[in-house]
């Protein structure tokens, strides 16, 4: 009698199963691509007019608090960071192979406009706020470091040094414009190769750029469409790739993912009823098992 009980709570539960599938909604559609914001806000770097100064890298650091980094190939006798790292948001790359022209580039976040880490975070601790900007909240941070695997361009950093580690990236000195001011990268620049502004008046002043000198440029700019677009527009003398910009598509990174794990998500209904259904199979079996007498 009670392994025909067993069957028939088993049979119930099969059925609740079914009932709950037959209740989850179809599976999610693909997600909507995203567009900049109407207050959106960026960076224009030319790679023409970049001499390699540094001077951008020196002042991202004094506007930011961050120590030098005097472990790259400077000796230890100063700042040379050789890439983004705990101490380093923004940084000047050289591009040098034998016969090829030689150029440098200018390395932050890109503020995308529909960003991987944003998309990858849990709990919310990257978000895109005023103007666009892809900010960290350490409150909400858990340190999972999905941001860093789910960057396109190897951005994100953690302070590897510190037992509580932060998230270390380019903010676009948001601090900085709530006082009026524009990022310390673009203010220092001696060669204006990096300037600040809307985007839409960047994309502008790089299309303009463009049809003036068709033959110094490569001829596009990079950031208008690539991942969905970003907020710090490139233009070039060099092809991209060679530069390290390895992604030329249009389709943002979170875009696939999202619309894969909602329809991950939704289908859990199912299981979970199935679960809550053996689960109390279980432990009405078990309060029966200790009701009944010993023989």
């Amino acid at each position: 009698m009670a392994i025909e009980m067993d069957r028939r709570s088993l049979l119930k539960g099969i059925a609740a199963t079914a009932t709950a599938l037959a209740a989850v909604p179809s599976p999610a559609e693909a997600r909507e691509r995203r567009t900049a914001p109407p207050d959106a806000v960026g960076l224009l770097y030319d790679t023409t007019l970049c001499i390699g100064c540094k001077a951008c890298v020196v002042a991202c650091k004094e506007a930011n608090g961050m120590p030098p980094d005097t472990d790259g190939y400077g000796g230890g006798l100063y700042d040379a960071p050789e890439g983004l790292n705990e101490t380093t948001r923004n940084v000047i790359a050289l591009y040098k192979e034998d016969g090829e022209e030689p150029s440098f580039v200018k390395r932050q976040c890109m503020h995308c406009i529909d960003p991987g880490c944003v998309g990858a975070c849990m709990l919310g601790a990257l978000q895109k706020r005023e103007f666009g900007i892809v900010t960290w909240d350490g409150s909400r941070c858990i340190g999972c470091r999905y941001c860093q695997m789910a960057c396109p361009f190897n951005v994100p950093k953690v302070e590897w040094s510190k037992r509580a580690p932060k998230i270390v990236k380019c903010e676009l000195c948001h601090h900085r414009l709530a006082e009026g001011k524009q990022p310390a990268c673009s203010e220092v620049c001696p060669r204006k190769a990096v300037i600040f502004g809307p985007r839409t008046e960047l994309l502008q002043e790089a299309h303009r750029r463009l049809a003036a000198k068709p033959d110094l440029y490569v001829p596009k700019v990079y950031g208008e469409t690539e991942l969905g677009g970003t907020q710090c527009l490139y233009l070039s003398h060099v092809p991209f790739e060679k530069l390290g910009f390895r992604f030329q598509h249009d389709e943002p990174v979170p875009e696939v993912q999202q619309t894969v794990q909602h329809g991950i998500y939704q289908g859990f209904a199912a299981p979970l009823a199935l679960y809550a259904v053996l689960g109390a199979v279980m432990l009405r079996n078990r309060k029966k098992g200790a009701d009944e007498p010993e023989s």
